[in-house]
């Protein structure tokens, strides 16, 4: 078993590949011990997302039910009103949510939106909870401008491998991704960075797109991972369901690669028993998003997790707790 404790940048995909295919129960045993030097394992971070600005997207992601270019046919909504959000984050704030995620669908946001964007950030840090938003790609201009409304973490998702990525998005590049990721880094924002298994891609796929996120200068502070919830009428609607023990692998292989991560487990839970959410759990995850939905997909309503969370002993983290030793 490799030495899992230090932080490193230095992983090889040989090294990743060992790790990922140890027997099963190995890896969850690794992934554990990792787990317990960094963070309390019973405790996990509640996190709601809010879709500010739904549809219209012109991205071709073949996820997405919000691209324009795919056959779903979301209608496109306009960015909501900066009180609505604050509404809506003190709600999830009473629901225990710690961290508060706002997402629009966009290529990037334009100019004209960022006065929005910034009271939006300062409203919800004026109740005391952790912001974070996803809004495409940044220049420099915007970027520092999130920074200096208070923003405390961004999320752009670098969704699958480098090999696999023009099967699932051509309007945008990998590199388009990582180099968003690192402005937001050298501009003082905390990254959060994930992906989306069960997309039709390989093993080897998931290994290097967890891979990629562990060689960053830093570690992503939250990695998101997602399982692909199939929509009707995407380029993905009939992809086939990934084995859950896979599923739970690449929760692990994230966990010891990157030891310090908020590890989320993210889009797909409905569709996930108890008994597979709390594998993950003990593979490393340590994050989940809460309330009935996730931007325009489903997501396990809040007494279900409460009732998951309670047969487990888990409790949430508490507001400006991250959970760390």
């Amino acid at each position: 078993m490799l030495d899992a404790s230090p932080i490193r940048n230095d992983w090889t995909r040989e090294q990743a590949e060992a790790i990922y295919n140890l027997p099963f129960m190995d890896l969850l045993f690794q992934a554990q011990t990792v787990h317990r030097q960094h963070f309390d394992p019973n405790q996990v971070q509640k996190s709601k997302l809010l879709s500010i600005k739904t549809g219209g997207c012109a991205e071709d992601c073949a996820y997405c039910s919000q691209s324009a270019r795919n056959g779903a046919q979301l209608s496109a909504s306009k960015l909501i009103e900066v009180e609505r959000v604050i509404s809506e984050a003190r709600k999830a704030k009473e629901g225990g949510a710690t961290r508060y995620c706002m997402g629009a669908a966009w290529r990037s946001p334009k100019d004209r939106d960022m006065a929005a964007l910034e009271a939006m950030v300062k409203g919800v840090k004026d109740l005391g909870m952790e912001t974070c938003m996803t809004l495409g790609m940044l220049d420099e201009e915007q970027v520092f401008r999130l920074r200096d409304s208070g923003l405390d973490y961004y999320n752009h998702n670098i969704d699958t491998s480098e090999r696999y990525y023009s099967e699932i998005i051509t309007t945008r590049t990998f590199a388009d991704r990582i180099d968003t990721l690192n402005k937001v880094r050298e501009a003082g924002i905390k990254v959060c960075a994930g992906g989306i298994v069960g997309m039709g891609e390989q093993q080897m796929d998931r290994i290097d797109m967890m891979l990629a996120l562990a060689t960053l200068e830093e570690h992503p502070d939250s990695v998101p991972v997602n399982m692909l919830i199939p929509i009707a009428d995407t380029p993905l609607a009939d992809v086939a369901k990934l084995d859950p023990i896979e599923f739970v692998r690449t929760v692990a292989l994230a966990r010891i690669l990157m030891p310090k991560s908020h590890v989320r487990l993210s889009a797909g839970r409905t569709d996930m028993s108890d008994e597979m959410q709390a594998m993950c759990f003990f593979a490393g995850a340590n994050s989940i998003f809460v309330g009935e939905t996730l931007l325009t997909a489903d997501n396990p309503e809040e007494d279900k997790d409460s009732a998951l969370f309670a047969r487990l002993g888990i409790s949430p983290m508490a507001v400006g707790c991250d959970g760390s030793k």
